[in-house]
């Protein structure tokens, strides 16, 4: 439970934390006036904003690979041949709604309405049953799909596998990160 709990909030930090970084480099918030007050070089003059940027998103993507290696500490379950009634690609069905995480991030003028933003989002993506939505997982080569069962629980899998069938799934071990979401590991 506890592992579970933890694991859902790193996957909400993951899939959030973009918004967060859009706000950076929108306002050209970078790393270098930050390092230089700690250090007698002038990192402004040393470190080009397109490093920082890359650093901002660095941070989300590794966090993301981490939460991946993580997830062989969930427990586990499996999918038989035959227990898929219907599969759908779920790529894009999400993908309009994390962009308008962006459209937001871009109109947030202070540091308070961007710590007020995220809390909401925050809170609602991780109390949320299937939104682990994180576009980053495609970095890493999975996919997502809407999945219903035979006995018509409808479940979010998070996939290294290409399905386009029902009768092709069959999953010796899915890691079950809540009751309606799955990720199947490489």
């Amino acid at each position: 439970m506890i592992i579970n709990t933890a694991f859902r909030l790193l996957l909400t930090l993951n899939a959030t934390s973009l918004l967060v970084i859009i706000f950076l480099v929108q306002k050209g918030y970078t790393l270098g006036p930050v390092l230089s007050g700690t250090a007698w070089l002038d990192w402004t003059e040393l470190l080009p904003n397109s490093v920082s940027y890359l650093i901002y998103f660095l941070i989300p993507v590794l966090s993301t690979g981490g939460s991946i290696l993580l997830s062989s500490k969930l427990g586990k379950d499996d999918f038989k041949s035959g227990e898929v009634e219907r599969i759908e690609h779920a790529n894009n069905s999400f993908l309009p709604s994390y962009l308008g995480y962006f459209f937001v991030a871009l109109s947030i003028e202070s540091w308070e309405a961007l710590g007020f933003v995220y809390s909401v989002l925050f809170l609602f993506t991780f109390l949320s049953q299937a939104l682990y939505f994180n576009p980053l997982f495609l970095l890493f080569g999975y996919e997502f799909y809407n999945i219903t069962t035979k006995n018509g629980t409808a479940i979010f899998l998070i996939s290294c596998q290409k399905y386009k069938k029902p009768d092709e799934v069959q999953i010796p071990v899915a890691y079950r990160i809540n009751n309606y979401t799955f990720i199947e590991r490489k």
